[in-house]
């Protein structure tokens, strides 16, 4: 599916761990779609959620 990422593709992308993505998810932090048995999580809720990541101080 083009706009989901699965649960292991979205921790390989993110470098999250699986326990870390449930307790966002808990949170309301990050939203999980079911599709059939399948959990699966939308791109732009991807993208939303680490658009609102704290970044460090720094230059660009």
């Amino acid at each position: 599916m083009e706009g989901f990422y699965s649960v292991a593709e979205f921790l390989r992308i993110f470098s999250m761990g699986r326990t870390s993505l449930y307790r966002a998810v808990n949170a309301g932090e990050i939203r999980i779609t079911k599709i059939g048995r399948s959990s699966r999580i939308a791109k732009t809720d991807a993208k939303a959620w680490a658009d609102g990541l704290p970044t460090t101080g720094g230059e660009a």
